[in-house]
């Protein structure tokens, strides 16, 4: 359809949003005329959500920003199981305890994004443990399962490349995509919801959802997906080479939070700036035609308006002034991230810690064969200095300038103090 009448999904067309839908006229008129609620799901696998996940919360602001009502679920059910689709082996099955510490994490997520409360377009948050915790699971046999068709199932891509493999798929996992079609009937019947979105990977689980409301409820329900996402040199979204972009930022710095947005690749400037800022599409489309050394001026914008609607204007801009004294005017600063290493109490850490206990200290590199790695291309410093010998100690003593602190660096862009305590 190349014109919705909607402002929802308008604005969903105009930014890049929209791989599918399950019937675009209807829902265009869906959204034209009635406060429309809908929602994405979120499993709780780790403390916090992380940069891959905010197109879907994305998609949750606008849904509000135009009018209607977005229902974050949580996934406290489902997450006993976790979701197999398009995962070469099953995940790893987490304790009821895990999945609340996890979900206390994630809940905190969505507060920048959302206006939570009563009101007829206030955010929902509401977590499917709820229903899925209590249920029988006979009844639920002969309630809902008796609606669906195994030869159905295993035609879905999801399941079909994993089969295709000869990777195993177990019968707990094969139960999810049940599960996730039970949530939008319970959600339709709870909450009036009619549409769920989510990524093109979930677009197998949201039809049997779909088509489980038409069989249990008679109702009319609804389908939006979105592309999945990689940078244009085919790297994942929401990972880096440290490891998981966090949202929370007790996990990752806002200024580390910005330098990923900063390392932007030149062909993604414009796409990230129509799905990750509120910015016009009018300002959208002049930082797209800057060209040379400008679109570093473009990449800029793109970090510090990601980092403002997470983290606030203040740190966002705090954030931006530390790179510019670091890299553009080559001062030493305080506001850079820091993490803390224990000097112990035994002889063995009395005058320091080596070269390479050092780096993995401070998260730059995961490992000591890792920081071996890396100092044999030359690519680690600390303290401005390249280290090439990974046993070397590095003195207590030898700290930084006036940080207290020692000074690594991974390249050119990725800097932490460590602080030894």
């Amino acid at each position: 359809m190349s014109a919705f009448k909607s402002d929802f999904l308008r604005t969903m067309g105009e930014r890049g949003f929209i791989h599918q839908t399950s019937d675009d006229a209807a829902l265009d008129q869906l959204f034209a005329t009635e406060t429309v609620s809908a929602y994405i799901g979120f499993d709780a696998t780790a403390r916090s959500l992380h940069a891959g996940s905010l197109i879907q919360i994305m998609m949750l602001y606008w849904l509000q920003q135009t009018g209607h009502r977005p229902i974050a679920l949580m996934g406290g059910g489902t997450s006993m199981i976790g979701d197999p689709s398009f995962k070469d082996e099953a995940r790893k099955l987490l304790t009821p305890q895990d999945i609340e510490d996890n979900l206390a994490g994630i809940r905190r997520n969505f507060t920048p994004y959302l206006k939570f409360g009563s009101g007829p377009n206030d955010a929902v948050m509401i977590n499917n443990a709820d229903w899925l915790m209590d249920i029988n699971y006979v009844n639920f046999l002969r309630d809902v399962g008796r609606h669906f068709s195994v030869n159905r199932m295993l035609a879905f891509d999801s399941v079909k490349l994993r089969l295709d493999r000869e990777q195993s798929l177990s019968f707990l996992e094969f139960n999810y995509m049940i599960l996730q079609a039970y949530d939008f009937v319970e959600l339709y019947k709870r909450l009036g919801c009619r549409l769920q979105m989510g990524g093109s990977d979930q677009w197998g689980n949201i039809v049997n959802g779909i088509d489980l409301g038409h069989r249990m409820e008679g109702a009319q329900l609804y389908a939006l997906t979105t592309p999945l996402l990689t940078t244009s040199s085919g790297a994942k979204m929401g990972k880096s080479a440290s490891g998981a972009v966090w949202l929370d930022a007790e996990m990752l710095s806002p200024y580390e939070f910005w330098q990923y947005w900063r390392n932007t690749e030149d062909a993604d400037v414009g796409r990230f700036l129509k799905l990750y800022t509120t910015l016009p599409l009018a300002e959208v489309a002049r930082l797209e035609r800057l060209g040379g050394s400008e679109i570093n001026e473009a990449k800029k914008i793109l970090a510090t308006e990601i980092t403002a609607m997470l983290h606030g204007r203040e740190a966002a801009e705090e954030a931006a002034r530390t790179a510019e004294a670091l890299f553009e005017r080559g001062q030493s600063t305080e506001s850079l991230p820091t993490v803390t290493i224990d000097k112990g109490q035994d002889d063995k850490w009395q005058f320091g810690r080596s070269n390479a206990a050092i780096a993995v200290a401070s998260g730059l590199v995961p490992s000591n064969s890792e920081a071996r790695r890396k100092m044999a291309e030359g690519a680690l410093r600390i303290n401005d200095r390249v280290v090439t010998d990974p046993n070397e100690i590095v003195l207590w003593t030898d700290l930084y300038e006036n940080t207290g602190a020692f000074k690594v660096q991974l390249g050119k862009k990725k800097v932490i103090l460590v602080r030894p305590v």
